[in-house]
């Protein structure tokens, strides 16, 4: 597996301007949103410090290339998403999946939303492994398409999975 590249990615710019779908949705100005950019890029990093200090990934001898990515840009049409899929690290080819973290904090009733999990042939199940394990309610979407900074891996045909919680 050592060939193959996984990506997780969270983007960390939030600059909302309220409106439907917002707490403030009658308030048009600067609309801060922890949710939007903390929660991820605090789900990437825990995600991070885990795989460091986790004995098991220190001694596989084969394991998959992970790449931690903190996007700038999504807010402004997934630019910094989209620079990584024109210059990537390690080729598109190797890259097996992206998983993408995106407004994951606020978690009610254990219900998880999970997008593309029809990107690849055992996402559903896999998801259905991992709900039962963690006693989460799934709600799966199998189609990959999205506005945040998984849809320009989708677009090179890349399996994604898309964690959100809901706004």
């Amino acid at each position: 597996l050592e060939g193959e590249t996984l990506v997780i990615g969270a983007h960390y710019d939030h600059v909302g301007m309220g409106g439907p779908g917002s707490l403030s949705p009658g308030i048009v100005a600067v609309h801060n949103g922890a949710d939007d950019n903390a929660s991820g890029m605090a789900g990437l990093l825990e995600i991070a410090r885990r795989c460091v200090t986790s004995s098991e990934l220190q001694t596989a001898e084969s394991r998959r290339r992970l790449i931690f990515i903190a996007f700038s840009g999504e807010e402004r049409g997934l630019l910094g998403s989209r620079h990584y899929i024109r210059y990537p690290r390690f080729p598109l080819e190797s890259t097996v999946a992206m998983i993408n973290l995106d407004m994951i904090g606020r978690l009610s009733d254990g219900q998880l939303i999970v997008y593309g999990t029809g990107t690849a042939s055992d996402f559903s199940s896999m998801i259905d492994r991992l709900a039962s394990r963690y006693a989460f309610r799934i709600r799966k979407q199998a189609e990959g398409m999205g506005p945040s900074d998984h849809m320009p891996f989708y677009e090179k045909k890349i399996p994604v999975l898309h964690w959100f919680t809901g706004l």
